[in-house]
């Protein structure tokens, strides 16, 4: 199979048109326009409705409509943008359509929306964070597969600087098990009274189809979401087993602290390398088993300290954590600033490893 030269935004296009989307909408708002203008460009082509929505607040709302049919459908902005979605994303775990949403921020400063969200009740989203461009190929694939699976939306979490980097892909579809019928979808052969389908968050259904009720569906769903925390964590680790120092990051920074990592081990430096894959679950037992013989776990992101949270939770002892990010944007505040750097990176973690001798 050939490869091509693509943008990160390109490549999730291209990707979506394989997993079989067929409905896109959403709102023009910098670095997710480009992802945007490709979906208007490519889905038509192929048989789908793409969608320049008014607002935020429609592109979403559109998107869990074509979902609710049984369509792959997606929707993305970039945080701010997504920010608005939040009751909506919140309402379509809770009535169980499947969703993808796609955020591009402008550092990582949405870790916390994408992972806990802004929306009401007891619900998850399952999030992945690529650290390339040929990955964020495959976990938008990936996505789409595991929102149908579990009938919850799903947020691909990425920024800028990825949408933006040209890389040559294979356009290679993934391969996954068979997924159920979806005999849940509203697909117009259900009508009539007694034979017509309601979903509500509620679930108390309508007409001779009462439906079990708000306690008995939110204890369902919070059984559900407790089996996609135990099974569908994904990760990446590095040089563990001995490291005195363990550098975990996410997403696009993760890719820069991977090659620090390789660099200084080169010199015989025992650091280590942990990246969670998707960001929920957060793969705290994984983190756990890898930090044990660490004596600092630091935690390099593009933000105030978001991830920080979740690491200390995943690791024994959180006063091993220390966190090594920070805020870094252009005067513009629309790309990542000059702390995404090897050199800075691995000057942060040079200092942790002097500390300790």
């Amino acid at each position: 199979m050939s490869r091509v030269l693509l943008d990160g935004s390109e490549a999730m296009a291209e990707a979506m048109l394989l997993a079989g989307v067929r409905f896109y909408s959403g709102y023009p708002m910098a670095p997710s326009t480009d992802l945007l203008e490709h979906m208007a460009d490519k889905l038509p082509a192929a048989g789908g409705a793409f969608i320049n929505a008014e607002t935020e607040l429609s592109a979403v709302n559109m998107a869990i409509g074509a979902g609710m049919t049984g369509f792959r459908a997606a929707t993305g902005s970039t945080g701010q943008g997504v920010s608005l979605m939040q009751e909506a994303i919140a309402e379509c775990a809770l009535h169980e359509t499947p969703l993808v949403v796609f955020t591009i921020g402008r550092m990582q400063q949405d870790y916390t929306q994408s992972t806990r969200g802004g929306g009401w009740g007891d619900y998850r989203t399952i999030c992945v964070s690529p650290k390339d461009v040929p990955e964020a190929f495959e976990l938008t694939q990936l996505i789409f597969h595991l929102t149908d699976k579990y009938r919850m939306p799903g947020i691909l979490l990425t920024d800028g600087m990825l949408a933006r980097t040209h890389v040559s892909i294979e356009l290679k579809p993934q391969e996954f098990e068979a997924l159920p019928a979806k005999d849940w979808a509203l697909d117009g052969t259900k009508t009539g009274t007694g034979k017509s389908r309601n979903y509500w968050t509620w679930n108390m259904g309508k007409h001779n189809n009462p439906g079990v009720g708000p306690s008995v569906h939110w204890t369902n769903l919070a059984q559900k979401f407790e089996h996609v925390a135990a099974t569908e964590s994904r990760w990446e680790q590095r040089f563990t087993e001995d490291a005195e120092v363990l550098v975990v990051a996410f997403g696009t920074a993760a890719k820069f602290v991977e090659y620090v990592v390789e660099e200084m081990r080169t010199e015989g430096l025992r650091v280590g390398f942990f990246r969670p894959i998707t960001l929920w679950p957060f793969p705290t037992n994984a983190l756990e088993r890898a930090s044990a013989a660490a004596r600092v776990v630091a935690v390099f992101e593009i933000n105030a300290g978001q991830m920080l949270d979740d690491v200390k939770l995943s690791v024994c002892d959180k006063f091993r954590v220390r966190a090594i990010g920070g805020i870094s944007s252009d005067r513009s505040g629309m790309n990542i600033g000059p702390m995404l750097d090897a050199p800075v990176i691995r000057a942060r973690v040079q200092t942790l490893l002097e500390d300790g001798r």
